[in-house]
């Protein structure tokens, strides 16, 4: 886990490193300030010698300087170090997250990866940050404090035999205590991301069945579990400090007592001590008990930090299940269709199919028609297409050619999807075309937008292509928005365009003009119209009826009526539906 996170540091590995050299230095000159101090007092002030207390002073205030110089620089160096390789671990776990799958990100939820990929990286930077500084300096003060403290008076040492393994054994049951807890408090913040994010896209649906007091009062459930978790973690930790404590006024009153009597015997006896070197004594006391201290803070942190690695790491060793081959093709040649006895299932586990056994063959330029119940499986078909899900088995041929020996963007770039939930993003009109070309030119948004029946709407904008949709396109009617997610997927040039229930917001006539339109101006594009109106999908040159994962029948409007009960009861009732409405 470790090496992987570390790969994210790269362009400022330097800084990271130059951190603890510096640290090293702040703490050497640290730890000699004490040391001469007490030479100063022993041998100086003791003595009445103004000359030598002068250069142990001057001595004193430079090594101060140099350690104050090199605390700062390795703050900065630490400070830049964390901050860039959290910017770069954002980068790589955004970027790992676009190579997925439609069935990697079944296994990860929107709130979770926004969760891991703020909330965690934050507490891993912190966590980082502390490495490079506080890792190094308080293991190596307490060290170089605990053998200038044993030149001082190495009778007096004995007291850390005692102190030092009743603080470690104490740090290391805190640590191992508290991994659970953190655990189920950063599990608990996706769920409250997930249920703000949902409150918020939804929030036109809360106000109009009037369920603000509902939405309210599962946060406030959702915001009392994480204080529990919270609280059940607190609690472990909150022992640390008043157990390090304890240990340090312990040491200090057994030090104090021990040294006054060494101060006492004087002269030659054996460990007898100068007030000089009582208060040098103190000072490394000090220095290893605060070292101390601050690892009992780093344990703390790397305990919440620790479940926050494990979960970002969780998102970069996902392998993305769907890959470019090793030579891949580079070009299709037409939007012809082969599902050759094709096979799927979502989870490998499963003893059921998905889509169970499936053999179509589609020629270019052809209108297909797909209808059939919700839970057919009609999305599922679709999907396997442009390989945003790969098939269990069999395979799909587009253009005569595997979709699997395909380049991956080559594919996607020539079968344009318009999804079920249809997605506009923050930004303009044409903004939001340009995702199906970017070199697309004005002339080449009017005609995308003619062939999908937007451009009418897109013009009384005062702004035209210029109007701003708002945030997930809320400034626009569900109509329009499916309208300019066609003109969108046109804009790619396909030679397969699938609609998956795309046209479902929009009124009867606006729907026989776009499908009009597809076929005047795209008559070599394959186009693929899922539907739950026949309305839709009756003038295609043939038709696929799903019925729980299988394609049930197939023909035009005229033969299924005749030859498949499921599609002609369907077009019975949507036409006494439509004459009840007429009527």
């Amino acid at each position: 886990m470790i090496k992987t996170l570390s790969k994210s540091v790269r362009e400022y590995k330097v800084l990271a490193l130059l951190t603890p050299v510096f640290v090293i230095f702040e703490v050497i000159f640290e730890v000699l300030i004490p040391y001469v101090m007490s030479k100063m007092l022993n041998e100086g002030v003791a003595k009445n010698d103004k000359q030598y207390v002068l250069i142990c002073g001057s001595l004193m205030f430079i090594m101060a300087i140099i350690s104050l110089c090199c605390g700062i620089v390795s703050g900065v160096t630490a400070s830049k170090a964390s901050a860039g390789f959290a910017k770069n671990l954002r980068h790589d776990m955004y970027e790992k997250i676009q190579t997925y799958s439609f069935g990697n990100l079944d296994h990860f939820s929107t709130a979770s990866l926004v969760t891991r990929m703020t909330t965690d990286v934050t507490n891993v930077e912190q966590s980082f940050q502390m490495i490079t500084r506080i890792v190094v300096r308080a293991p190596f003060m307490m060290i170089a404090a605990l053998i200038m403290a044993i030149i001082v008076n190495p009778q007096m040492s004995i007291i850390f035999l005692v102190a030092i393994p009743f603080l470690g054994f104490t740090l290391i049951y805190v640590m191992s205590r508290s991994f659970n807890p953190f655990s189920k408090l950063f599990r608990q913040y996706d769920i409250i991301n997930r249920d703000v994010e949902e409150n918020l896209i939804g929030i036109r649906v809360v106000k109009s069945f009037v369920k603000e007091k509902d939405e309210e009062e599962k946060f406030k459930n959702d915001s009392k579990i994480l204080s529990n978790h919270a609280k059940k973690a607190e609690h472990i930790l909150a022992w640390n400090m008043p157990i390090v404590q304890f240990a340090v006024y312990a040491c200090l009153i057994a030090i104090a007592w021990f040294g006054a009597n060494l101060i006492i015997k004087g002269g030659g006896a054996p460990g007898a001590m100068q007030v000089g070197d009582l208060t040098s004594y103190f000072s490394y006391v000090m220095q290893i008990l605060m070292s101390l201290m601050m690892i009992s803070q780093i344990f703390v942190m790397i305990s919440m930090s620790r479940t926050s690695a494990k979960r970002i790491y969780e998102v970069l060793i996902v392998n993305p299940d769907i890959k470019n081959p090793q030579n891949p093709v580079y070009e299709v040649k037409d939007g012809s269709i082969v599902f050759d006895n094709v096979k799927f299932k979502y989870n490998l586990e499963s003893e059921l199919y998905n889509l169970e056994e499936t053999n179509i063959n589609i020629k270019p330029g052809m209108m297909v028609g797909i209808i059939g119940g919700t839970g057919s499986s009609k999305s599922t078909f679709v999907q396997l297409i442009p390989r945003l899900y790969d098939v269990t088995e069999g395979k799909i041929l587009v253009g005569g050619v595997d979709v699997r020996d395909y380049d991956i963007e080559t594919l996607r770039n020539n079968v344009a999807m318009v999804l079920q939930k249809n997605v506009l993003f923050s930004g303009t009109i044409k903004e939001n075309l340009l995702w199906g070309n970017e070199n697309a030119t004005d002339e080449d948004l009017v005609a995308a937008t003619k062939q999908a029946s937007a451009y009418d709407f897109v013009m009384e904008f005062p702004d035209k292509f210029d109007h701003d949709l708002g945030q997930g396109g809320v400034n626009v009617s569900g109509g329009q928005k499916q309208r300019l997610c066609i003109a969108r997927a046109l804009l790619k040039k396909p030679k397969i365009l699938i609609m998956d229930d795309s046209t479902s917001a929009v009124d009867t006539k606006t729907d026989a003009n776009i499908r009009a339109s597809l076929r005047e101006t795209a008559p070599d594009v394959t186009k693929i119209i899922i539907a739950q109106r026949i309305s839709s999908v009756e003038d295609a040159d043939i038709i696929f009826v799903f019925d729980d994962g299988k394609i049930i029948a197939s023909g035009t409007h005229k033969e299924l009526v005749k030859t498949c009960p499921l599609y002609a009861e369907i077009n019975e009732l949507q036409k006494k539906g439509g004459a009840e409405d007429e009527e």
